[in-house]
């Protein structure tokens, strides 16, 4: 039985994967990851990190986070409990949907995720209080590769489905984008 049914997104490489639950009177058992199934969808990493976020008020934003290369990684970002608006910009400069982004809704109840290839920035705002996201990356954080757009930044024009209430001093403080960012060479 396939746990796993993928759907394409408007974004080359990335997908929006579902989840087929067994359930019953106890609950239900899912399946989280699964490399022989996912590698239908382009996952052909093996997991270098597994991270666990809790994000404590609704209207919070994180993002849009990446690594630069050589340190570019692919996720696999689930949530697990609540909900989040999850965006996803591709920044791969020889994408046929560079600088376009994608958003999905993922929670605990739909049992959805994103398959996000290396060279896309990553973020989301959570839509509920106490959203707690899982994340599989395919390498591990190096801090010298740490880079993010501005999630406020008006070139993308990113609708927040909600008023934001919270975002870190340090992803505010992020550069607008201007024509010094060519992309990124994956």
């Amino acid at each position: 039985m396939n746990r796993f049914q993928g759907f394409e997104t408007p974004l080359a490489g990335v997908w929006r994967i579902e989840r087929s639950l067994i359930a019953d009177a106890r609950g239900f058992l899912g399946r989280l990851f699964c490399a022989e199934e996912l590698s239908a969808y382009g996952w052909i990493w093996p997991i270098a990190q597994i991270n666990h976020a809790l994000t404590e008020k609704s209207g919070t934003v994180r993002g849009m986070h990446f690594q630069q290369p050589p340190h570019a990684e692919a996720k696999l970002v689930s949530c697990v409990k609540g909900s989040v608006w999850d965006v996803v910009i591709d920044l791969r400069r020889d994408s046929l949907t560079y600088m376009r982004w994608t958003a999905h809704v993922i929670s605990a109840i739909n049992q959805c995720a994103l398959l996000i290839p290396p060279g896309c920035a990553h973020g989301f705002q959570s839509l509920e209080d106490r959203s707690e996201l899982l994340y599989c990356h395919s390498h591990p954080y190096v801090a010298d590769a740490d880079a993010a757009l501005n999630p406020q930044d008006p070139t993308l024009a990113i609708p927040w489905p909600q008023t934001i209430t919270l975002i870190s001093d340090k992803d505010r403080q992020r550069p607008l984008l201007n024509k010094t960012f060519q992309g990124l060479i994956i």
